[in-house]
């Protein structure tokens, strides 16, 4: 072939593949732990690009985990997570009590491990164990 300025510049380009084609949209079952309150990204190198909150009535919040300026955290009761539209807080029990070593909600939150936080029913509340994170009210 020859190598003229010409040839070069009107060789049929190769074919671009997307950057989605090698990521998966949504984390399948062997990628993701749900622990009730939240769940939790398995791989050492997989982050969540949005956080999801979840009410019990059904309705659902996202925003981008880029988005989040400052997260707060008050053992007794409560995580407030700063964005640029206001603030957001995430009441609820042992929110920075490790559920399996190394597993925290908080720490997951800063770490964008957490791809959803779930607020729990009254049956869900009443079953769960002493050290279980629960949460109780998700406030926007």
């Amino acid at each position: 072939m020859s190598d003229s300025v010409f040839d070069r510049f009107n060789r049929p380009a190769a074919k671009a593949v997307s950057p989605l084609a090698f990521a998966s949209v949504e984390p399948g079952p062997e990628e993701l732990d749900d622990y009730g309150a939240f769940g939790w990204l398995r791989g050492v190198r997989d982050k969540a690009i949005m956080l999801e909150l979840r009410k019990k009535d059904g309705s659902v919040r996202a925003f981008g985990y880029a988005w989040l300026q400052e997260v707060d955290l008050d053992p007794s009761k409560e995580i407030t997570l700063c964005l640029p539209c206001g603030k957001i807080k995430i009441i609820g029990r042992n929110l920075n009590v490790e559920n399996k070593p190394n597993i925290r909600l908080f720490q997951g939150i800063v770490r964008h491990k957490v791809p959803f936080v779930q607020e729990a029913d009254e049956v869900a509340s009443m079953k769960a164990r002493d050290g279980d994170t629960i949460v109780e009210c998700i406030a926007w």
